[in-house]
Order: structure tokens, then sequence, then C-alpha cells
């Protein structure tokens, strides 16, 4: 399938919001607890998209199994890799993290080999593998083999997100059918996380004893929420809908070069030369994965 014009303004975009999700992160990650900033981002998030299905009169399904559905891909695709992603930027940048974050498709192939009898591995998708976790080695750097730091967790920990929105990637194909609108597939499985959340962030961060976050961190998680988070899953469908899935994936590439340059503009990020040389290796992968680095369509 071609990409049309129109596409590729939607993918830029998209890859500028999910980028700036990091960025956004690093800025109020500052002043407010992971925890409690994965609550406040899928609850924001879920409310203004069941405001537009509200406005636009989409059917809301309801029943156990949608419920088991969105818990299942509310932990999966949300609670697990945000916490994991927040925390990580305590300790790590916003680039580095989107970086790591980029191996999710290299992930989401292993799940599906082991887990799907229609998604075995090809000679590409070895190479990308290879590729990919050639980067990560590169990521980790060999200082970590004498000893292992709260930065090289932070590593570690993005990288589990990024098996963790395999995890989702694989599963969320039972939402092709169950006959339901993606819009509302991605409002029912915030609504979930947000459920689940508070519980968690009560219990870890009690966030009622914390001093009240400044106006540029209350911007910031407004931001990640409706913009990197609300309109971006909007964009996505869309882009789904005119593009193809195949061409829709080409985003992750283009994300981890959107969050460096807002990292290293706003908040002074700098990456080492291996972290370049580690994503080099990694988009490599990515594009082996993909398929057209050898056969030449679709370019």
């Amino acid at each position: 399938m071609q990409i049309s014009m129109g596409d590729w303004v939607r993918l830029l975009a998209l890859s500028i919001l999910w980028g700036g999700a990091f960025f956004f992160t690093g800025v109020a990650i500052r002043e407010i607890p992971p925890l409690t900033l994965v609550f406040c981002r899928v609850l924001i998030a879920a409310l203004t998209l069941f405001a537009i299905i509200k406005i636009k009169g989409i059917r809301v399904p309801c029943g156990a199994r949608y419920l088991k559905t969105f818990l299942i891909m509310g932990f999966f695709n949300n609670l697990i890799p945000f916490s994991l992603l927040f925390w990580a930027q305590t300790s790590i940048s916003s680039g580095l993290a989107s970086i790591l974050n980029a191996t999710t498709p290299i992930f989401s192939m292993l799940v599906a080999h082991f887990v799907l009898s229609d998604e075995k591995m090809a000679a590409n998708k070895i190479v990308g593998i290879v590729f990919g976790f050639g980067g990560v080695a590169v990521l980790i750097g060999f200082n970590a083999l004498s000893g292992i730091d709260r930065a090289t967790f932070g590593i570690l920990a993005c990288l589990g997100a990024a098996f963790s929105y395999g995890i989702a990637s694989v599963y969320g194909r039972c939402f092709r059918t169950m006959g339901m609108s993606p819009l509302v597939g991605a409002c029912g499985q915030l609504i979930a996380t947000t459920v689940m959340m508070v519980p968690i962030a009560v219990a870890i961060d009690q966030p009622w004893t914390l001093p009240m976050p400044g106006t540029v961190a209350l911007l910031a998680t407004i931001a990640l929420a409706v913009a990197s988070t609300a309109l971006a899953y909007l964009i996505y469908f869309r882009l789904l809908a005119s593009a193809g899935a195949v061409n829709a994936a080409l985003v992750t590439l283009l994300i981890p070069p959107s969050a460096i340059l807002l990292g290293t503009a706003f908040l002074n990020e700098v990456l080492e030369p291996r972290h370049l040389f580690g994503m080099g290796l990694i988009l490599v992968g990515l594009l082996a994965v993909d398929g057209r680095l050898w056969s030449g369509r679709d370019r």
C-alpha cells in the first residue's frame, strides 16, 4: 500500500507526539512521582477519549468478555510500560529511553513467534533480532559488566516496557474479532488502567502528601495525556485505516529522532556516541524486520 502525502503528514505528526511523550515525561517526572504521573496520564486521556466517543455517538459494548480484554490490554499496554518508562526516566535521558522503546517491534515478533502459529521466524526477522539486540548491548555498554548502577536498571526497565508492549501488540489482535471501534478499545483500556492504578498510586506514592507541582509540570502532564496519548491514538487509527499497519509501523523509526531533538533542545540532554551507534543498529534491525530493506517494495 502506497503512502499518500496526507499519510506522511500524519506519520510525522504521530512521531512528534509520541516522541514528545518522552519529552513531556522528562519535564513532569522532576516534580511528579512515576506512578502518580501514570495515573494522571491515563485518567485525563480516558476522559478525553470518552468525551469524543459520546460526541460521536459511538456505541460502547458491555459484558465480561470486553471487561477482561480491557483489563489485560490496560495492564500490558499501559500500566506496566508506562510505569517502567516513567521510572526509567528518573535515571536516564528521554532520548535514550525512546531509543530503547524502539525495540518494541522486535519483542512483538519474538512473542508472536512463540504464541502464534502463523507468525514464525524468517531470515529477515532473525537478522533484525541480531542487529536489534546488538544495539541494546552497545547502549548498555561494557562498563555495566563491572557493576550495575541505577542507569543500567533504567535501561533494563525500558526493555521490560518494550517487552510488555510486545505482549500487548499480540494480544491486541483480539480487538479485530470483537467488532469494536478502535477508539472504544483505546478508551476502554485507558479506563481499566485508571482503575488499576488507583490503589497502586495511593499505596506507594501517597500523592496527597506530596507538594503541589509547578505550572510547567502540570502543563507537561496535560500535554502528555491529551496530545501524546488521546490525540496520538486518533491520528494512529486514522493512519492505520488509510496507510495500513505495515506503513503505520514506520513511526517506530521516527520516534527516537523526535525525542532526541526535543530532549537536546529543551532538557539539555546529551547522548554519548555509543548511544547514537546503538540507535543506528536498532534502526537497521527494524528495517530488516520490516522486510522492505530486502524486497525494495513500497519505497
